[in-house]
């Protein structure tokens, strides 16, 4: 199987990445599993080779002096691609992702609503966090391309590689790969500044340096846009805090609650009612009490409970809640709502309908819920 016969079965079932490995089979991830796109096993030529057709022979000297690579790939008439080259115990792997040309909408991506209140936003930090895949990269690309379409910015991408290529609409865009167009994300938002920017995206904050500078470059009112690999709004403010000495840490509990815009983040569940992953998302929104658990460090365990109760009245979501609307909606299976909960026994119990009464935010989340399915 050729590399271009391996991408045209990639896109034939639908796959979102294509794994290419020394003594392994080409692989395909589809709806988050793994299969074998083919019965040969894969040998160093064969990956020499894929390598000659994918890269220039500049991209090829560079990745043997550095052992790894990210850039983006686009094949006529295939698509866009991103990819990863590695090497493991002395041999090359890739990983290839394929990325949409066409940039989804909020309702194409069962987001909730209030994603897109976030993205009206002018000034403030906006972090979109989850595991590698989860849709990060998305959900920041249809912010974006919401702003593009109804709003004159000039918008700043720094991005490992350029993934979504946007065209101006209302706003103006300019996007920066590192590697090729700047040394390094810190760098890239250092220079930022000198370039009049409204919207700063940030592919990935790395380090203590560059969550520095999009925490002042958020403080002086930009509206700076990145993701985190974390699990929950929880995790996510402990790991900024974490980025720096312990010495900096009430400073910057201070200065990141009184920056933060929203945390949102991204879990893909596998669909009940047809093929495909569908998000469950958990969303942290600003508000007086969200900067009060952000500074106290005592409360900041707490924001999940925070979050339950800011369902209503300023569109929170907890992940246990955002997978409890699919499940009633029939858009995943209890086995996988069940699994997926952060708390099995209470979630069984909240499907039967039995709530404690110290569960004043998923009484008010149950009733919207009852008022939205009678059309209110």
């Amino acid at each position: 199987m050729t590399f271009k016969e391996m991408i045209q079965q990639m896109l034939a079932r639908n796959a979102s990445d294509l794994h290419i490995r020394v003594g392994l089979r080409p692989t395909l991830r589809v709806d988050g599993k793994l299969y074998p796109a083919d019965d040969q096993i894969l040998m160093p030529q064969d990956i020499e080779q894929i390598l000659s057709q994918a890269l220039t022979e500049s991209q090829q000297q560079k990745f043997h002096q550095r052992r790894e690579m990210d850039l983006a790939l686009s094949i006529s008439k295939m698509g866009r691609f991103r990819i990863n080259l590695y090497k493991q115990r002395g041999t090359i792997g890739i990983a290839l992702r394929h990325v949409n040309t066409q940039i989804p909408s909020f309702e194409e991506l069962n987001l909730p609503e209030s994603i897109k209140d976030i993205a009206q936003a002018r000034k403030g930090l906006v972090i979109v966090t989850g595991t590698t895949g989860s849709g990060k990269s998305t959900t920041l690309a249809s912010m974006i391309e919401h702003i593009n379409s109804t709003r004159a910015e000039n918008i700043l991408t720094i991005e490992d590689p350029i993934e979504y290529i946007y065209r101006d609409k209302k706003s103006i865009i300019s996007q920066r790969e590192v590697g090729g167009d700047t040394e390094s994300f810190a760098s890239a938002l250092r220079h930022a500044f000198r370039q009049d920017p409204d919207i700063i995206l940030i592919g990935e904050i790395r380090d203590a340096d560059t969550m520095g500078i999009a925490l002042t470059a958020a403080d002086t009112g930009h509206l700076v846009l990145t993701t985190l690999h974390t699990m929950n709004a929880t995790e996510t403010v402990s790991r900024v805090i974490s980025f720096f000495p312990p010495h900096q840490h009430q400073q910057i509990r201070l200065l990141m609650a009184g920056t933060l815009k929203s945390i949102i983040c991204q879990r893909l569940l596998p669909r009940s009612d047809g093929p495909g992953r569908i998000p469950a998302v958990e969303v942290l929104i600003s508000t007086a009490s969200t900067r009060e658990y952000i500074t106290d460090q005592m409360k900041t365990p707490l924001i999940t409970e925070l979050i339950e109760q800011g369902t209503v009245q300023y569109g929170m979501q907890s992940f246990d809640q955002s997978i409890m609307k699919m499940f009633r909606s029939g858009l995943i299976s209890y086995e996988e709502a069940m699994a997926q909960s952060s708390n099995p026994e209470d979630f069984d119990l909240r499907c039967k309908g039995i709530t404690s009464a110290s569960d004043r935010g998923w009484s008010e989340f149950d009733k919207e819920e009852k008022e939205n399915d009678l059309g209110f």
